[in-house]
């Protein structure tokens, strides 16, 4: 068997695992699996400014630069969707409730 053969058999078998874990969290467990994937996010990061300052050429800084571009766009959308996410379990401040010292509202 081809080491490209084998790299893409792991490739799709972690791509099916992947998806069937995905599919089955519960929404509860959203915001902390994306917390989760950030940090993963971040890890790539580094392993790509690995690669683009490696000095191996000019195809692998470039694409190394590539990895480094798209890795960054992936740590930030990650943390502004998680940040969305958890303001969404913010409760609103109790304005509501009627300050027992304060005026009463003008009739007009």
């Amino acid at each position: 068997m081809s080491l490209t053969l084998l790299q893409l058999y792991v490739f799709v078998l972690a791509a099916f695992v992947g998806f069937l874990v995905i599919t089955r969290v519960p929404p509860l467990l959203h915001t902390p699996l994306m917390s989760a994937t950030n940090a993963i996010s971040a890890i790539s990061l580094v392993g790509s400014l690995v690669a683009a300052g490696s000095n191996k050429g000019t195809v692998s800084t470039v694409l190394g630069f590539i990895a480094v571009t798209a890795a960054t766009i992936n740590v930030v959308g990650g943390f502004i969707i998680t940040d969305r996410m958890l303001k969404m379990f913010k409760r609103e401040p109790a304005a509501a409730k009627a300050d027992p010292k304060a005026a009463p509202p003008a009739v007009k």
